[in-house]
């Protein structure tokens, strides 16, 4: 007992301690502002503008904007908050805090500021796009869309108080281009339509799942991750936990045979032998090169016309599995160490040459397919001329990696941070939820699809949190369903990411939320496709219905009910708008049907007064359908005349 009192009171004096240095820390004699704000941030209009901050402890603080005038004093800890009464769109204003210092903030807006969130797709800034919308960053001039990329950090043992860094930017130029490309042309869409200045809060980080953006309240129904959350704030196990995997695919010294040799492959003096021939674009595994993964080598002498001597060029390289270097006539040109990103490369102007120019590529795979991927650009081109570097190349293995240990990953779980529950939340989320917004813009689930029912459960759970935070429970939430990716199957097929899509559809049921359906919008090899711009301005739809109050079709067909007449389904939908129409004007496509037995076939369906008809001759009596249920259904073409494409949707 007397060693437990001992513990308590122990426990206590850390705790003062620990206040106070916070005091210490927070009483520096300066008055403090928040990193949100900033020359040219955007404020809410037709809300209550909270302005917060730091200072000493008992010190005056007196705030100006817009005509108005608030004075506070600090609290014990040296935090202070004021409100100012509600503004209509407009500015630009200056905003003054004065205390035993004075911070002057200029060009300051008062319009509509959107949480723009989730993962890669929303992080995709429009200069990883700028081939395909060249055009938009050359000419874009709105001054009054304003964009806060949040700096990736993340925080398991509760949020914090303010973010480490970031910067306004303004939609002009060369500035546009760490925009969000979703939430850049969601933001046009809508300032066309209103003109009312835009703010966009872009806290996305890719590759992350839905759990580590909600907080731990959100999590009150979900005793496994209360658990989890609450063993990840003991440091000392999650050192422990990432201290126990040392283990790596190949040893950090290189066997890699093209490198490990007095004269490296990519070198000008090298003479291959016994190199074989390949085809770029393909994986090696489809052209003869079984079950590998290694480094493999790439060599070819591509003939370049006189125009490219001298001159700065670009190489597209389309996308790599995993992992690539460019060698350039025995020069490194560039790298990338993962698959995702669009191969874009620059040539300086003193490597090209007329004539033969030696191009080595180094491709490392760690799984899968190794290679080249499909149906993208591959060439090397400048203001002048365009060489195809597509066709055969020769090659030849630099390294094979031995088979994974599995034994290896027995044993406690590794710890990353950014995967973790709540760590998002903690670190990009809360150090301004007294900052108001308008409504929520959401595109993540690619990194759940492996576990799509427990994402019927977490979208609306992060909704519900993220509205109780921000302390409006008709917070508007837009989010964006997954597109198509990967192989066509041509049979009727089970699928994760028509699993995931039907858990977003069903969060439908939470009000005032709207799903962006984009089932046509992706690209079976790639699972950051190029057409950012639909997405953001299907978005912007929703918006015009949600926040705007517009009275328009703002969602494709969704599923609404069926009945049974015989051996015929008879399917009823919402959102029809104008009427249901097949947007290539041929026979419905993607319908599949199913017995008792659940054996699924390609199904006949027809438009018949605005519902669908689904029948099979080889099921007389039909249980179940499904619609566009795959991965990247092959002609999903169910529309409303709005030109807006109907969700997959199963009926069982």
């Amino acid at each position: 007992m007397k060693e437990r009192l001992r513990i308590i009171t122990l426990q206590k004096r850390i705790l003062q301690l620990t206040f106070c240095l916070f005091v210490i820390f927070s009483s520096s004699g300066q008055v403090k502002l928040p990193t949100i704000f900033q020359d040219g941030m955007v404020l809410q209009r037709h809300t209550n503008i909270k302005v917060w901050g730091w200072a000493s402890p008992g010190e005056k603080v007196r705030v100006k904007f817009n005509g108005k005038s608030k004075t506070t004093k600090t609290s014990r800890d040296g935090s202070w908050s004021i409100e100012l009464p509600k503004m209509k769109a407009g500015g630009p204003f200056t905003l003054k805090v004065s205390g035993t210092n004075e911070i002057i903030l200029n060009d300051v807006l008062i319009g509509d500021v959107w949480l723009c969130s989730g993962q890669s797709n929303m992080v995709h800034q429009l200069d990883i796009h700028d081939v395909t919308y060249a055009d938009e960053i050359k000419n874009v001039n709105y001054s009054e869309i304003r964009h806060f990329k949040i700096p990736t950090n993340t925080d398991l043992n509760g949020p914090i108080k303010d973010l480490d860094g970031g910067k306004w930017q303004k939609a002009i130029g060369e500035e546009v281009r760490p925009f969000s490309a979703v939430a850049y042309f969601f933001a046009k869409k809508i300032y066309e339509k209103y003109n009312v200045p835009i703010g966009l809060i872009n806290a996305s980080v890719g590759g992350t799942p839905i759990e580590a953006w909600i907080s731990e309240d959100g999590y009150k129904n979900f005793p496994k991750f209360l658990e989890v959350i609450e063993r990840n704030k003991d440091t000392s196990y999650v050192n422990s936990l990432n201290g126990n995997h040392n283990n790596t695919i190949s040893s950090p010294l290189s066997k890699d045979k093209g490198l490990i040799r007095e004269t490296p492959w990519y070198s000008l003096d090298f003479e291959p032998k016994n190199w074989r021939r390949i085809n770029i674009p393909g994986y090696w595994e489809d052209q003869g090169v079984r079950d590998l993964n290694g480094v493999v080598w790439y060599r070819r002498e591509i003939q370049l016309p006189q125009s490219m001597t001298g001159e700065e060029a670009e190489v597209f390289l389309g996308r790599i599995v995993n992992a690539d270097e460019l060698y350039i006539n025995g020069k490194k040109i560039a790298q990338t160490t993962y698959q995702y990103p669009q191969r874009r490369y620059n040539v300086p102007k003193d490597v090209l040459k007329e004539g033969e120019n030696l191009f080595v590529i180094r491709v490392t795979n760690y799984g899968g397919k190794g290679g080249f991927v499909p149906d993208k650009p591959y060439k090397i081109f400048n203001e002048r001329d365009t060489v195809d570097l597509k066709g055969y190349w020769e090659y030849k293995v630099g390294e094979v990696f031995p088979p994974r240990d599995r034994s290896s990953f027995a044993g406690p779980r590794r710890i990353n941070p950014q995967n973790e529950p709540t760590a998002l939340y903690n670190a990009m989320v809360a150090p301004y939820l007294e900052y108001p917004i308008t409504g929520v813009l959401w595109y993540q689930g690619e990194s759940n699809a492996g576990r799509p029912e427990e994402y019927a459960e977490l979208l609306p759970a992060l909704i519900k949190d993220w509205r109780a935070k921000f302390t409006n429970v008709e917070l508007p939430f837009i989010y964006a369903q997954l597109p198509n990716f990967g192989d066509v199957d041509y049979l009727p097929t089970e699928s994760g990411w028509a699993k995931l899509r039907e858990s977003q559809l069903k969060s439908l049921v939470v009000p005032n939320t709207a799903m962006t359906v984009n089932i046509e919008l992706g690209e079976w090899n790639d699972i950051h496709p190029d057409n950012k711009k639909d997405v953001g301005e299907r978005m912007a739809l929703a918006a015009q219905k949600l926040a705007y109050k517009e009275d328009i079709v703002h969602s494709g067909p969704l599923y609404k009910s069926h009945i049974i007449q015989k051996d015929k389904v008879i399917i009823s939908f919402l959102n029809i708008g104008g009427g249901l129409i097949t947007d290539d004007g041929e026979e419905l496509s993607e319908f599949a049907i199913a017995g008792e037995d659940g054996e699924y076939v390609w199904a006949n369906a027809k438009i018949v007064d605005n519902k669908v008809v689904v029948w099979s001759d080889t099921v007389p009596h039909p249980k179940y359908v499904k619609y566009a249920w795959s991965d990247n259904p092959d002609n999903p073409n169910l529309y409303n005349k709005e030109g807006l494409p109907a969700s997959p949707f199963r009926i069982e």
